[in-house]
């Protein structure tokens, strides 16, 4: 025997448009979200002709952990009484996106003790090349113009994981 057909409509997944927007087709976004027309950038930088780019959001840093760069490096870095944390980092990088907040606490926390200083990858390529750098986030130690042994950390870490990389270097570092 054949059954009659269902009057129930399928139920269907979602379309991607309605978990983004449930406003009219050509509503505009927020200028945040928007992508424009790739354009030159200070470098003569750009996507290929045609390409959306998406601005990116610059890695922040607190008052005491500021962007310094090649021409500033020697007295900053290399000339300190302090020890100095040296965080290479890029605006494209999430890790340093996520480990941002950590390192600005850190700048806070330890003040008096280090002086953390953050480094743009893309704008330093000598130091770049020089401390090999081959990952970012990139955080390297300093003391007395030397890069501390067994200081180097690639990647983003917690609060937590950052304080127990830190702490065991600056005791061993700070007399």
């Amino acid at each position: 025997m054949a059954s009659a057909p269902s009057t129930m409509a399928p139920t269907l997944a979602p379309s991607p448009r309605t978990l983004v927007s449930s406003g009219p087709r050509g509503a505009r976004l927020p200028a945040a979200l928007r992508l424009s027309c790739a354009q030159p950038g200070p470098a003569g930088c750009r996507a290929a002709p045609g390409r959306l780019a998406r601005t990116r959001a610059r890695v922040r840093c607190g008052a005491a952990a500021r962007f310094i760069g090649q021409g500033e490096f020697p007295a900053e870095v290399l000339e300190s009484e302090l020890p100095v944390l040296v965080d290479f980092v890029a605006d494209w990088c999430g890790p340093c996106r996520l480990i941002a907040p950590v390192v600005d606490w850190a700048s806070e926390e330890y003040a008096g003790r280090l002086k953390i200083v953050k480094i743009d990858h893309d704008a330093n390529p000598q130091l770049i090349e020089e401390y090999k750098v081959f990952g970012l986030p990139t955080l390297i130690l300093f003391k007395n113009g030397q890069e501390v042994p067994g200081s180097r950390y690639e990647g983003a870490m917690t609060k937590d994981k950052f304080k127990q990389y830190l702490e065991p270097l600056l005791t061993t570092t700070v007399a």
